[in-house]
């Protein structure tokens, strides 16, 4: 019995700015461990065949359904764990979780095989993964015969931030023991006084959003339940192409597709008395400590604190303090006499808030979007499939940047129109093609790029290659790119 875990890391995370950017969501942030939280769901599944022999489950490599500006993060870092992938289905643009995962059951179902799938948001947290695999085991026998199973999180405070699932009656198949019930009903994020009296009832579960069933099951309920999302995604898959890793759906199939979630789409239809003839809607009891880091306060709450309650990451003085949330990433903090705050320090931005306003951050998102601020889309880092680049210096004709290249890696073949570069070599080996002209630069050695040549820089060794680049001229934007060649087969607006 195979088991199919699809990953849908099309998450912005706006909450957790500024850490969290458009182009560097929080899934590929190491927020509540050593491993991004991408990397920690991947992960999530290991051990699964070896604690559940009895049950004759293999796990496959992971569907990953990104956004495509993501996709060489998501490679990165799925190389990093030294890990390979069933696929990378790349979204042109987001329509949502409903046909992200009917994308991703079309390329399941290729080679006439029907996994169990098991869709997992890549940016949640689960601190006791075996009590989270022996649930997936079970929840992969209730979906083996038939069933759309959704997980439950069992509450622990009565939250107004999250949507809830209504427990009906037991369900289990035949000799099948564990925590399922019937699928109820949907409840939307309630007021305080009544997620309250869910918590006091006990048939009520936060909705974590993660789901399981037969690949072939689901095309069917899509196709019924909101056959315009069936018929795009079909016609977007029909007309995609394999791209190296990656997976490219036809961008105007899919552009037209509507936007809806799986609980809106589908799941909600299976629920109660409306589920009527058909596959059955099943909830499955989760406590093993769920997160899905929404907000700074819920970071605050899933790290490792100080006596006093405060949690800090890099270089961080507290003195007379608690409750604080502190992360400093490139300079220090220093919190003296102060309570409840968050305090998030990058390169080109601070936050400061009272972790009771943590959801307002929000707020300052929505300003950055709509005065195009770049710090609500882009880290000062840049990252690129071959390395990236951090600003040091600019003025009115110039600029100067550092680049790391990873061995083995290279830049495009391009040329400039507006502006000539001059690199020097900090560290590492340096291949620089120079119009017709190939050679090697080592540490301390320098090169001119003259405007309008073809140049291309290369690490041909094993270590990172560092590199300063000076550039001057009359524009220095990223689209005075003009490339002929590249490896990684990016667009020229890329």
């Amino acid at each position: 019995m195979l088991l199919q875990p699809v990953i849908l890391s099309g998450g912005s995370g706006t909450r957790l700015w500024p850490l969290s950017r458009e182009a560097y969501p929080k899934q590929f942030l190491p927020l509540a461990g050593e491993q991004t939280m991408l990397q920690s769901t991947l992960s999530r599944l290991d051990g699964l065949e070896q604690e559940h022999p009895h049950q004759g489950t293999g796990v496959k490599d992971p569907l990953v359904v990104c956004n495509e500006t993501h996709r060489f993060l998501v490679a990165e870092q799925l190389r990093a764990m030294g890990r390979g992938a069933a696929g990378i289905i790349l979204e042109p643009e987001g329509r949502n979780t409903a046909p992200a995962l009917t994308l991703a059951a079309h390329l399941a179902t290729q080679g006439e095989t029907d996994p169990v799938l098991i869709v997992m948001p890549a940016d949640h947290v689960i601190a006791e993964t075996a009590e989270f695999r022996s649930v997936v085991a079970l929840g992969h026998k209730v979906a083996e015969k038939g069933a759309v199973v959704t997980f439950g999180i069992v509450p622990n405070s009565p939250e107004t931030g999250y949507g809830y699932i209504r427990k009906g009656q037991g369900y289990l198949p035949d000799g099948t023991q564990g925590d399922a019930h019937i699928l109820d009903a949907f409840v939307e994020k309630p007021d305080l006084a009544t997620a309250e009296a869910y918590l006091e009832g006990g048939q009520y579960l936060w909705n974590s959003g993660i789901f399981m069933m037969r690949a072939s099951l689901w095309l069917e309920l899509i196709e019924k339940y909101r056959p315009d999302i069936a018929d795009a995604c079909r016609l977007a898959f029909a007309g995609g192409m394999s791209d190296g890793d990656f997976f490219r759906i036809d961008k105007q199939a899919f552009h037209e597709c509507p936007s809806d979630s799986i609980d809106y789409a589908v799941m909600e239809k299976l629920s109660g008395a409306g589920a009527g003839e058909g596959a059955q809607g099943v909830v499955l009891a989760l406590d093993a400590g769920w997160s899905d880091v929404g907000a700074w306060s819920a970071l605050w709450e899933v790290s490792e604190r100080d006596e006093a309650g405060n949690a800090s990451r890099g270089d961080v003085f507290v003195h007379d303090s608690k409750d604080n949330l502190l992360l400093a990433e490139q300079r220090m903090i220093a919190a003296v006499g102060v309570e409840g705050l968050i305090v998030v320090e990058t390169p080109d931005a601070v936050l400061v808030a009272r972790k009771d306003r943590a959801q307002d951050v929000k707020a300052v998102t929505n300003f950055l979007k709509r005065e195009q601020r770049s710090e609500g889309r882009f880290h000062r880092r840049m990252h690129r499939p071959w390395g990236g680049f951090e600003p040091i210096d600019a003025g009115e004709r110039y600029q100067v940047k550092r680049l790391t290249v990873k061995p083995g890696a290279s830049l495009s073949m391009q040329m400039h129109h507006h502006r000539a570069e001059h690199w020097i070599v900090v560290a590492g080996t340096a291949r620089v093609t120079c119009d017709d002209k190939v050679f090697l630069l080592s540490e301390n050695q320098s090169t001119y790029i003259p405007l309008g040549a073809k140049h291309r820089l290369e690490n041909p060794g094993t270590l990172t290659l560092e590199i300063i680049e000076v550039q001057s001229g009359s524009y220095f934007g990223e689209d005075d790119i003009v490339r002929f060649e590249d490896v990684y087969n990016r667009t020229s607006d890329e």
